[in-house]
């Protein structure tokens, strides 16, 4: 009787141990965070919209429309009414919030011209969900499937951010998608990440979305 109480008391202490090494290992590791950046087809299918990160913040333009040639019509800014969609940023300025895997900030709605706050959270590998208000009501979302791997943040954008003249920095998002061998000024030539992706996508109007202008200016 004496041995079998013995026997039970380790296997109990045996049982104990695995669990709590169980527990601390669980407890160790760190939480897997999912790279939202890359191209994105939205809910309907209509566009692809390519995020990165630029200066710290994430940002989101069309990259692809399913309908060529589409304008910003519904924009509350006459001036911007005949703009390309294509290149059009969407995600704007979107900031990583502490303790958390969300980003927030603001998405543009070209369907009615309208600016929500905005959060973006990368619920798996190929998985983006966008949440967005007006004046903290008539909240509505959807998710956005992958369709390209992530991308790596713009170098050139960080060298901008670190005194580039903004004259300089005006050329490079005009001519950078063109100019892979081009002899123009160090703002207009690619960084080698949108060096490599020119190359595996030449038919690729946007590029490096951290060179376009209503992008880069926000770096100065």
């Amino acid at each position: 009787m004496l041995h079998r109480l013995r026997k039970a008391i380790r296997m109990l202490l045996r049982t104990t141990g695995i669990i709590a090494g169980i527990v601390l290992l669980s407890g160790a590791a760190p939480a897997f965070a999912f790279d939202p950046t890359g191209d994105w087809r939205v809910a309907d299918g209509v566009a692809n919209i390519r995020v990165a990160q630029c200066n710290g913040s994430m940002w989101g333009v069309v990259a692809w429309e399913k309908e060529p040639g589409g304008r910003d019509s519904n924009n509350p800014d006459a001036s911007k009414r005949n703009r390309p969609t294509l290149g059009m940023p969407i995600l704007l300025d979107m900031k990583h919030k502490p303790g958390t895997e969300q980003w927030e900030g603001h998405v543009y709605n070209a369907k009615d011209g309208q600016t929500y706050s905005s959060t973006i959270t990368p619920t798996d590998a190929n998985h983006l969900e966008i949440q967005g208000c007006v004046l903290g009501f008539l909240c509505g979302g959807e998710t956005w499937t992958r369709v390209a791997p992530p991308i790596p943040s713009s170098p050139v954008n960080s060298m901008a951010k670190e005194g580039t003249p903004k004259a300089g920095a005006a050329k490079g998002p005009a001519t950078a998608p063109k100019a892979a061998g081009s002899a123009n000024t160090a703002a207009a030539t690619p960084a080698p990440a949108a060096q490599k992706h020119a190359a595996l996508h030449p038919n690729d109007t946007v590029g490096d979305i951290c060179l376009l202008p209503d992008i880069a200016r926000f770096s100065h």
